[in-house]
């Protein structure tokens, strides 16, 4: 099995601190952030976001070379799509079609305005709590 915390830490940075930034968030408002990935992070990652996907190129003396062409510029989504037999890589119970639908729900743009809203939001939450939770902190603590 290999290991794969280069990759995960790599997303890390690449999307959710991209997204979040570096600040701070208290544990207790793990339950927030969820709702935040699961309806507005996610989504907007898999079918609204453009990615490069690479294609290998062999030179003259053999060496593999991967560049990465406009033209194939994709959201996740629509690499998947276009994958030999891509219903066999679903869940039992999920379509395409089920997932064409949330895909055409609303624009890209439309799409990355309300999610740089909830952004918003959840960080004005999260920065509510961080104030409560300071203010009841004993007196002589660091925060004081």
């Amino acid at each position: 099995m290999p290991n794969d915390n280069g990759l995960v830490e790599s997303k890390n940075c690449s999307v959710i601190r991209k997204n979040l930034g570096y600040t701070h968030i208290p544990q207790s408002c793990a339950s927030l952030l969820n709702v935040y990935h699961t309806e507005n992070l996610n989504p907007y990652i898999n079918y609204h976001r453009p990615c490069f996907f690479p294609i290998a190129v062999v030179d003259h003396k053999g060496k593999v070379k991967k560049t990465y062409p406009y033209e194939k510029i994709k959201t996740p989504y629509e690499k998947l799509k276009s994958l030999p037999g891509a219903q066999s890589y679903l869940r039992p119970g999920i379509t395409l079609e089920k997932l064409d639908a949330i895909a055409s729900q609303m624009s890209d743009n439309k799409f990355a305005e309300r999610m740089v809203k909830a952004r918003s939001n959840l960080l004005k939450q999260t920065d509510r709590f961080c104030i409560y939770e300071i203010n009841r902190l004993p007196p002589g603590s660091s925060f004081d």
